[in-house]
């Protein structure tokens, strides 16, 4: 008897494992993904503080004293509310290229959760299929199964990435908001929320009057 083609199959689609919060907002895990926007680096916090373990935290060097981690810019005041900042091992190669070999090697030996690294630009899709491979082959030999997160300016743009994410600061007065935007997803379509850093506000890729009124302070 001949095998039923998979994709003939009746069985229902098993979506892959993943890192969820928030409902909709979910990264498969053993996979790079890109977060842009103003409040990136917030984001990626937030991603930390959803997972156990170290964070290897790779951004290029940069002249001028820095916040914690020397060259790096984050602040340790910013970050302890969110995650221990010591948690956190810094790397500050001095080329994007030496960053993009940091960030392969320490996703293919899975010995940490989470890899982020803050890029001046999107890379292109050679490699980024090469640290997509570099997870995977960290998720069979490692600890865990870790994820990439490519902190990206603008709206971001990487080739081949898996999921693409946007942040974007909208406080009123008195009150945290912040507009995420899921920008591409392989099975997903593009969508929008307002999010407090605790939970989802308000959902839709439009802002209504109401919600225009809030981001306002109205």
């Amino acid at each position: 008897m001949r095998p039923v083609d998979p994709l003939l199959a009746r069985r229902p689609h098993r979506p892959p494992p993943a890192l969820t919060f928030w409902d909709e907002v979910r990264l498969p895990y053993a996979r790079v993904h890109e977060v842009c926007g103003r409040a990136r680096r917030t984001m990626a916090l937030w991603i930390a503080r959803q997972m156990t373990g170290g964070v290897f935290w790779i951004a290029p060097q940069r002249s001028g004293a820095g916040g914690m981690g020397g060259a790096n810019g984050l602040n340790p005041d910013g970050v302890a509310p969110l995650i221990d900042p010591g948690r956190i091992t810094f790397v500050d190669p001095r080329s994007v290229t030496d960053l993009l070999w940091c960030v392969e090697e320490v996703l293919r030996s899975g010995a940490v959760p989470l890899v982020v690294a803050e890029l001046p630009e999107p890379p292109a899709m050679t490699p980024v299929r090469r640290l997509h491979l570099a997870a995977e082959t960290g998720a069979g030999a490692g600890v865990c199964q870790p994820l990439g997160l490519l902190l990206t300016p603008d709206r971001g743009g990487a080739a081949g990435i898996e999921t693409r994410w946007s942040l974007d600061p909208a406080h009123p007065p008195g009150r945290d908001l912040w507009r995420l935007e899921r920008l591409r997803a392989r099975m997903l379509p593009p969508k929008g929320w307002w999010c407090d850093g605790a939970g989802l506000q308000a959902e839709g890729a439009g802002q209504s009057p109401a919600l225009q009124a809030v981001a306002l302070g109205g």
